[in-house]
């Protein structure tokens, strides 16, 4: 049996193989185009594509695709087989350097927001040295960039890799400023933790909600929950651990650094957390993360659920985002070393997140949005809508003192006194952790915590790339200019602490007077809704900022303004009419199943016995009539609304029509079915309920 080392990237095109079935010259101008961007000569590639078939035919192989994100917030691949016919009639095994650069999928039945008409079918995908090629099942799998037949970036990989170029662009001039001119680049780097919910396949196929949206729409709160704290870290259940073993061996065969797995909160709710790499990288690993996760799951009988709240009352999943820059000689830009006061480079970094986190909370906002994250925010442990930055009293207090131009004291270390002699002893850390801050710095990375955990990725770190971009553009500019360095990073410090503490909060995020003072006082936004943060994208100061960056023209801009719009819409509208559905066609009729029974039983009694009063059937006869007519009444008119969304016109406004009243009555619908199965005998109710779903793996 072979060690973890012996096949971990065994499925992966990766600097081992390509040093090994490269000639050293052709490896050297590879490596100049992934470190340096240099440009790709078709006689490279041309090695590059026969090395690449070559290695995937040996490991079972018989395709390629080029992989790649569109706007649907999954990936895509179009499979073509290496064959070519042969003058003998036979078949040989073909790839070319052309086939590896370039590919033509149709792109007009992918979201384009208006870049694309459907009769424009052309799109291109373009091969990006930067992420390695590898092999899933008989295919090798070639990550690419997607765009349209004009240029615009129709996927999320194109605008992620332009953040980061624009950001290590920035970051070199202010590096080159402090005297590091060895600096070749400057990358962005991601950790991102992703929590998910296991379930029984059996569970799964009888619930028509979780089949169609991948959330619960319907159920009554379970005797037992979360409440007991039993599961967070708990013993992992065989089943679980089964799925887990297997799913790490699929994780490491594609060289994702799958690192540190656990029971989180919630009933059947659980999380991986991989080390952290490349940004681009981490994001396409996070992907194929996700998507082998439900492969495995089907194998162990198990259906894994991604969506962010799948069910109500609980803990929902999220995608914690450990994010930070380093040079390409591995210095952390955002480590602070044993003197952060003393620490001038760390400082201006530190200062360019929070002022981009403050000028640009709308676009961080945006990032996360979507109809299944506003039912995570705000709500079991997920941190508000509010953005706010937690640094610790450590850094605060440094902060503080920079501002005042007073003494800084340091903070002095404290041993861990635990009262058993034979247990370690160790110092504490300076600062606490705060799980309920949007954005947390955690000693050398900051980790965004609003990530829905079906979210792809990449577009918060665009997001965030391009704002600490901008503000590290702001930061040279000025500084160039200085007529003395030290006096002028002085000031830029000072000033940025000035104006942006605001966004500084190491308080609980959950607590109402902290979103009261943050939205009244200090002037924080606070979009609740995906309807209320996406027309913001494209208000003038983003747009300018990110068309100046050269991250998204204004057309993509717009474009995806829509596609989150509709999109939003769309989610909400498969819930609605599935809810409807479920209402008329099997609640209803299972409610009026037991009053008949119940009706039935209570007319027995009085003919044994005029005296009996039958108190609990007339009692829940009642209760369950009235409950019947609202849940009748109300899907009708649920219906209506949905027949007004559907002539609505314009997507901003479908939009609100759906926040404001579409899921309003959504909600009314769900409370008076929820207290009809609290009160319906078990066998009438169609559906499994909570308890049954959530502790449905042994």
């Amino acid at each position: 049996m072979k060690t973890v080392p012996e096949y971990f990237g065994s499925m992966v095109f990766d600097d081992r193989v390509i040093k090994a079935k490269l000639s050293a010259d052709v490896y050297k101008s590879l490596k100049k185009t992934i470190e340096e961007g240099a440009a790709l000569n078709i006689g490279v590639a041309n090695a590059v594509a026969a090395a690449m078939k070559d290695w995937a035919i040996e490991k079972g192989a018989t395709h390629f695709t080029h992989w790649f994100q569109p706007l649907t917030g999954i990936t895509a691949e179009k499979h073509d087989s290496f064959i070519a016919p042969s003058p003998d009639g036979g078949v040989i095994m073909e790839f070319s350097g052309k086939e590896l650069i370039k590919g033509e999928p149709d792109a007009s039945s992918f979201p384009s927001g208006g870049l694309r008409a459907t009769f424009e079918a052309r799109g291109y995908t373009a091969w990006d040295p930067t992420s390695y090629a590898f092999i899933k099942g008989k295919t090798l799998c070639i990550p690419t960039a997607f765009c349209a037949y004009g240029g615009e970036a129709l996927d999320k990989k194109t605008p992620l890799l332009r953040s980061m170029e624009a950001l290590n662009k920035q970051a070199l001039r202010i590096l080159k400023l402090f005297g590091d001119t060895s600096v070749k680049c400057v990358r962005t780097s991601v950790g991102p933790e992703q929590e998910y919910f296991l379930i029984t396949k059996e569970m799964y196929d009888k619930r028509p909600d979780l089949r169609s949206s991948g959330r619960t729409l319907f159920g009554a709160k379970p005797p037992k929950g979360q409440e007991m704290d039993d599961h967070y870290f708990g013993v992992i259940k065989p089943k679980v651990a089964e799925f887990m073993e297997e799913l790490n061996d699929e994780l490491w065969k594609l060289g994702i650094l799958a690192k540190t797995q656990h029971n989180e909160v919630a009933p059947a709710q659980h999380e991986l957390a991989p080390i952290y790499t490349t940004t681009n990288i981490a994001t396409d690993h996070n992907q194929l993360t996700m998507e082998i996760m439900q492969k495995v799951a089907a194998k162990h009988g198990l259906v894994c659920l991604l969506h962010e709240k799948p069910f109500a009352g609980v803990n929902g999943s999220g995608k914690h985002n450990n994010w930070s820059m380093a040079t390409d000689a591995g210095v952390n830009l955002l480590s602070p070393g044993e003197t952060p006061y003393e620490n001038a480079q760390f400082l201006l970094f530190l200062c360019a997140v929070i002022k981009a986190v403050d000028d640009y909370q709308d676009l961080l906002r945006i990032s996360v949005a979507s109809a299944g994250n506003d039912h995570r925010l705000g709500a079991d442990e997920a941190p508000p809508a509010v953005i706010s930055i937690f640094l610790g009293d450590e850094l605060t207090a440094v902060l503080d003192a920079i501002e005042t131009d007073t003494p800084y004291e340091g903070t002095k270390k404290t041993q861990m006194k635990l009262g058993v002699d034979v247990l370690p002893k160790f110092n504490r850390d300076t600062t606490d952790r705060n799980r309920t801050s949007p954005f947390a710095f955690t000693g050398n990375k900051f980790e965004f915590r609003m990530l829905g955990s079906s979210d792809s990725i990449a577009c918060a770190n665009i997001m965030l790339n391009s704002a600490v971009a901008e503000t590290l553009k702001i930061y040279a500019d000025e500084l160039e200019k200085a007529e003395d360095f030290e006096d002028g990073l002085h000031k830029v410090i000072v000033d940025t602490i000035k104006k942006h503490k605001r966004i500084i909060f190491n308080g609980n995020g959950y607590d109402s007077e902290w979103i009261k003072e943050a939205t009244e006082k200090r002037g924080l936004l606070n979009y609740r809704t995906t309807p209320d943060c996406i027309p913001h994208l494209t208000d003038k100061k983003n747009k300018d900022m990110l068309t100046s960056l050269g991250v998204f023209t204004e057309k993509e801009l717009y474009s995806r303004c829509e596609i989150q719009l509709e999109n939003y819409c769309k989610t909400v509208i498969i819930e609605a009419n599935t809810m409807t559905g479920m209402a008329k066609t099997e609640i209803l009729p299972a409610i009026e199943g037991f009053i008949s029974e119940l009706a039935k039983t209570a007319k027995t009694k009085k003919a044994v016995c005029e005296d009996i009063t039958c108190a609990y059937e007339c009692k829940t006869l009642k209760k369950l009539s009235m409950l019947a007519d609202s849940i009748s009444e109300t899907a009708e008119e649920l219906e209506n609304i949905l027949i007004t969304v559907k002539g609505t016109e314009n997507i901003e406004e479908e939009a609100y029509l759906i926040r404001d009243e579409l899921i309003t009555k959504m909600n009314e619908l769900r409370v008076s079915c929820d207290q009809a199965e609290s009160i319906t005998a078990k066998k009438y109710w169609p559906y499994p309920s909570y308890a049954d779903i959530v502790f449905s793996v042994k």
